[in-house]
């Protein structure tokens, strides 16, 4: 069992995750995260997300993540269009296919449900 913690998510060291090619809708996006803990079976995660500015495309997962710094423009197709910046609490549902515009390298803690 994992004990109690806490983190200061703008200094977290994060490490890269590579996006797919076909994700990539405009300018060279970089990604970058760390898991901070994840269930025994695999499907309850929290973690810490980062991109620089770019245009990708997604399909979620169960997903509630604040943002803490940076600013981008979420669609999510036949859905809302989500401006989100620090400070801001953003749910996405699973199967929502979302074009993220990102203005301002964005940071985000995530808690997703798989």
């Amino acid at each position: 069992m994992t004990p109690s913690f806490a983190l200061h998510v703008p200094d977290a060291d994060l490490e890269p995750e590579p996006l797919d090619p076909g994700q990539i809708v405009s300018g060279t996006p970089e990604v970058t995260g760390k898991v901070v803990w994840e269930s025994a079976d695999g499907r309850q995660v929290r973690g810490i997300w980062q991109i620089t500015p770019g245009v990708v495309t997604d399909t979620e997962a169960d997903e509630l993540f604040v943002v803490v710094s940076g600013s981008a423009t979420v669609e999510v197709e036949g859905g809302s269009t989500l401006r989100v910046g620090p400070g801001d609490m953003a749910v996405l549902r699973a199967g929502d296919r979302t074009t993220w515009t990102v203005h301002e390298t964005l940071r985000k803690a995530y808690a997703i449900s798989l």
